[in-house]
């Protein structure tokens, strides 16, 4: 007994390739390449932006730890540098969720036949991924700089963390010109 033509690939994969050519995707194209290959690299960054919050989100809980003990008859009100302190490490701890977030949500040019007619799609996702390999880059820097330091280094050096986190901005803004 044969097999029945329905387990034939040839027809099978110009089946496929037809409905995805129907689709607007062929798997084949650099582009597509390229774009997986952006969203890839943004998850990176955005992981890596999550171990920098993290190790912030440790520094702010051990500094509220030692700075601002529970309220006692003798201290009722908590020191107000502490204070200002855990809010300025709570602070840096948001805008960085706050950068994480953008990168997240950046889109890519859009697979349409009206972009294709009037974009060079390919050198503009290459551009992308230059762009993201320095967003990784700096992430990386980030994320090194912060690993295992106190709450008092973070306050201390907050110029220099602030100073990378409008340089992540910056590239994420190039990023996004790029695409308009």
């Amino acid at each position: 007994m044969s097999a029945p033509d329905f387990y034939d690939v040839g027809p099978l994969a110009q089946i496929a390739v037809n409905l995805f050519y129907g689709w607007g995707y062929n798997f084949y194209r650099l582009e597509n390449q390229l774009r997986a290959d952006d969203q890839m690299i943004r998850a990176k960054a955005g992981w890596l932006l999550g171990q920098v919050r993290a190790s912030v989100a440790e520094a702010e809980s051990a500094w509220r730890h030692e700075f601002l003990p529970p309220p006692s008859r003798a201290k009722p009100l908590p020191d107000p540098a502490a204070v200002t302190g855990a809010q300025t490490i709570e602070k840096l701890g948001s805008d960085i969720g706050a950068l994480a977030g953008r990168i997240n949500a950046m889109p890519v040019p859009a697979q349409d036949r009206m972009t294709q007619l009037y974009r060079d799609e390919a050198a503009i996702l290459q551009q992308l991924a230059a762009l993201d390999q320095t967003l990784v880059g700096q992430a990386e820097m980030l994320r090194s700089l912060l690993e295992h330091k106190s709450g008092a280094w973070i306050i201390e050096s907050r110029v220099l963390l602030q100073d990378g986190l409008n340089a992540i901005g910056g590239t994420l803004g190039q990023r996004q010109a790029l695409l308009l």
